[in-house]
């Protein structure tokens, strides 16, 4: 993939008077919003969310992207991005590139889960079993699911991001200190994670478990839900179960 910085400045005709037409074409390509947040006052940190995911989806390497925000600061305000705008690009970027390692990959690298394909996988192994053994999968299997809650402020508070995918990894080994007989434990979305569990007699017992482990945890003021998830009929219907909690 190519990276921004081989194709450094802009070539289009201005949009807007924000910024003037030699500072434009100046800016570092995928940065001119930006660019027209500084010059305009408009929100800068979004701007930079936005530009984050671009660069990141364009192959830029992290250090790339930050060069391109220090260069469109200069080049408009004559000073150095703050920390807001750079942790808003970075986590952008972040984010970006571990949904591409993803798609590659059977696991989360952060957390060790499984990822939601994985996941998928996993569930149709399950399905084709159970038409081998004419045992209903709604008999024979259950998810439990594990949500972590974050009130509306805590999203504002800086580092809110890495405080999110740290909660998750202290919830993943609560997981697997429970669900340690190789059952697949894997993410779904930013904040839940999910184990494919037998259904027994004691997955009640299991479950009450792991909220205990879960209550042990110093977690700040995040909130859980922990629930078991019944499986429908047909692997079609679990995969857009899956969907939906991954959303």
């Amino acid at each position: 993939m190519p990276l921004f910085s081989t194709l450094a400045f802009r070539r289009s005709a201005p949009e807007h008077d924000d910024l003037s037409g030699d500072v434009r074409l100046a800016l570092p390509l995928r940065f001119e919003a930006v660019g027209e947040a500084l010059a305009s006052g408009g929100d800068v940190r979004a701007a930079c969310s936005v530009v984050g995911r671009d660069v990141a989806r364009d192959g830029a390497a992290l250090g790339e992207a930050l060069s391109g925000l220090r260069s469109t600061y200069q080049l408009v305000l004559g000073t150095a991005p703050g920390f807001e705008a750079t942790e808003a690009l970075s986590v952008a970027w972040s984010e970006a590139t571990l949904e591409y390692l993803h798609d590659l990959s059977c696991e989360d690298p952060l957390t060790g889960l499984a990822s939601l394909a994985h996941v998928r996988s996993r569930l149709d192994e399950v399905y084709r079993e159970a038409e081998i053994t004419d045992v209903l999968v709604s008999r024979s299997h259950a998810l439990v699911v594990v949500e972590l809650c974050f009130g509306a402020a805590a999203s504002g508070v800086p580092g809110h991001h890495f405080t999110r995918v740290m909660r998750l990894v202290q919830v993943t080994e609560a997981m697997r200190a429970v669900y340690s007989g190789g059952q697949t434990l894997g993410r779904l979305g930013l904040d839940r994670a999910v184990a494919v569990v037998p259904r027994g007699s004691d997955l009640g017992m299991s479950v009450a478990l792991l909220r205990e482990y879960l209550g042990d945890l110093d977690l700040g003021d995040v909130d859980l839900r922990v629930w078991i998830e019944g499986l429908p009929p047909s692997a079609e219907s679990a995969t857009r179960l899956l969907d939906e909690l991954a959303r």
